[in-house]
């Protein structure tokens, strides 16, 4: 059934998906008092202040935008896909690194639509992509397919994928993956996100470590109705020193990135969850 509704809700255009998913996104919100007060704490926490109404229905509403463009973006034909970007700024920057001879290590986080960019990378050179299995297994071939285009491959998320990731960067390929994806036990360390702590993965700054590994962060801004913005950034602060500076350094380049579109930015993730077998912040020694 959710595979089906899948197929077919790709079949729809990108307005309609795009206004599909607004009302979505609002039923999700005045339905869900936990998502409805997850979305007003993690918002709060950004914007210094309690976010007004409109904030959180503009957010809830570019959260449904999110999930209904996905059937799109990974059912259509590829060069269909991608005519929907209606510009990309900043791309010099991918050029100069791999004029120095460096690899692209592409750090997306979860604003606006972050499946876009690594289609449009990999369209352009070769690129390792970061795998998690969705919860939904039924979808998972329709995911896979629509991941892996171009010249993209993809890395689990375990050792295997990891050590993946590191001969890609190695060979000069580029590599990405979602920094602000809250990791499990072992594979993360407690940092400032927007003034919480937050579990946050260490493979990002591991990957930063890479010699010859260029830092560079993408996202791609939703243009409702119409498609996507591509951004290409450096990072305003330099991703240097030991690997737990390098992760706050990490986690304080996102805030300045969500702080672009705030209401872009998936707040109604479980950013600040404890995940099994991890001792709370406060317990951290």
């Amino acid at each position: 059934m959710i595979s089906r509704l899948f197929r077919w809700l790709g079949h729809l255009s990108l307005p309609a998906l795009h206004r599909l998913g607004a009302i979505g996104g609002l039923l999700t919100y005045r339905l869900s008092g936990r998502y409805r007060s997850r979305m007003r704490d993690n918002m709060s926490l950004a914007l210094q202040r309690a976010p007004t109404p409109a904030e959180l229905r503009s957010a809830a509403m570019e959260t449904g935008r999110m999930m209904f463009e996905l059937p799109y973006i990974w059912q259509r034909p590829l060069a269909k896909v991608l005519g929907h970007i209606v510009e990309v700024i900043g791309w010099e920057k991918v050029e100069a690194v791999r004029a120095e001879g460096r690899a692209v290590l592409a750090l997306t986080p979860h604003l606006g639509c972050f499946e876009i960019i690594s289609l449009y990378i990999g369209e352009r050179m070769p690129m390792t992509v970061l795998y998690r299995p969705p919860k939904q297994s039924v979808i998972e071939p329709i995911l896979r397919a629509g991941r892996q285009q171009g010249h993209i491959k993809l890395a689990p998320a375990d050792l295997g994928g990891v050590r993946r990731l590191i001969k890609a960067l190695r060979q000069g390929e580029a590599t990405g993956l979602l920094p602000d994806q809250t990791p499990g036990n072992g594979e993360g360390l407690w940092s400032p996100f927007f003034g919480k702590p937050a579990y946050t993965m260490t493979l990002a700054g591991r990957l930063s470590e890479v010699q010859n590994a260029a830092v560079l962060l993408f996202w791609g801004e939703r243009i409702v109705g119409r498609g996507w913005r591509i951004h290409v950034l450096d990072p305003l602060e330099a991703v240097s020193g030991t690997l737990e500076e390098r992760v706050h350094a990490i986690n304080r380049n996102i805030e300045n990135l969500v702080q672009r579109c705030p209401t872009q930015y998936l707040w109604g993730y479980n950013r600040y969850k404890v995940p099994a077998g991890v001792a709370p912040p406060q317990e951290q020694h």
